[in-house]
């Protein structure tokens, strides 16, 4: 006998993306049950594609800046560092230097603590500021002080700061009495005057001009009679002193001149002092010339 054909069964195919009923009531049965399902991964090109991408580039563009700002910063630290540099390098240059003492220089200073007694003199004075803050003023129309004070009203005689005139005594020797005012402002830019009794005749006063009329010993001295009659008790050095060594706020008084002590003041009151000594003055612009 002839076996008979098995028909086979077609079942309808389903479309992409849909679920038999079957697969739907297992996934049915499986939310029932509790148990997770997992999400579909997503497509190529998705949305959780580009978001990945918008992130890093993201990350990128930041790290970019952060960089950026390292190199600027780093840039502005070594011009910062070379401006001090040369900063610190230009002062060092133009800073005055004091020069070496000559032979007749160290002569003066190994005598001048002997010289102090036979000349009578005493020990360097600190002198107290001008009062009501005007140590430093300018006399001048637009100021508080618009006329010259009395010299009596300054802290000491001769003079070592306060109320001066605008323009600074230039060094020198002075035959006669110079502008007291203007010898005033000289002491505020680190300057030493040696005042004298006028009428002093002596070798030693001679000596004392010479010497500081030298072209290298006259920067920021000056020399000079003190006598100002119109100023009464004050326009003149206190009485016995033939010699008075003034800085600002600094004073030495002496009996007699002498040179020796004259330089030894000098020395350590004008600024710049010379190699291998101090400066011990407080003027408050040392390296301002005074002409």
């Amino acid at each position: 006998m002839a076996k008979k054909k098995r028909k086979r069964t077609t079942q309808p195919r389903r479309e992409a993306g849909t679920a038999t009923a079957f697969e739907g009531d297992r996934a049915t049965r499986s939310a029932e049950k509790g148990t997770p399902i997992r999400p579909a991964p997503a497509s190529p090109g998705g949305p959780n594609r580009l978001e990945r991408k918008e992130a890093a580039r993201q990350a990128r563009e930041r790290l970019r800046r952060q960089m950026a700002r390292r190199r600027t910063y780093r840039r502005l630290g070594i011009a910062l560092i070379a401006a001090v540099l040369v900063a610190g390098i230009a002062l060092l240059a133009t800073r005055p230097k004091g020069s070496a003492l000559t032979k007749e220089e160290r002569a003066l200073l190994a005598r001048a603590p002997a010289a102090m007694k036979t000349a009578g003199c005493g020990a360097v004075q600190s002198i107290k500021p001008y009062p009501n803050n005007e140590d430093r003023t300018h006399i001048t129309g637009g100021s508080e002080v618009t006329t010259n004070p009395p010299l009596s009203t300054y802290p000491s005689t001769p003079p070592v700061s306060g109320p001066h005139n605008p323009t600074p005594l230039a060094a020198g020797v002075y035959p006669s009495p110079p502008d007291v005012y203007m010898a005033i402002h000289s002491l505020e830019h680190a300057a030493v005057i040696v005042w004298y009794a006028p009428g002093t005749t002596s070798d030693e006063l001679a000596k004392l001009q010479t010497f500081f009329a030298k072209p290298n010993e006259q920067t920021k001295v000056i020399v000079a009679p003190y006598d100002y009659p119109d100023q009464g008790a004050a326009g003149k050095l206190p009485a016995g002193k033939q010699m008075v060594l003034v800085a600002w706020h600094h004073m030495q008084t002496c009996s007699q001149v002498n040179l020796a002590v004259a330089y030894d003041f000098v020395a350590h009151y004008r600024y710049p002092a010379p190699k291998g000594l101090s400066y011990d003055g407080t003027a408050p612009e040392t390296t301002v010339p005074i002409g």
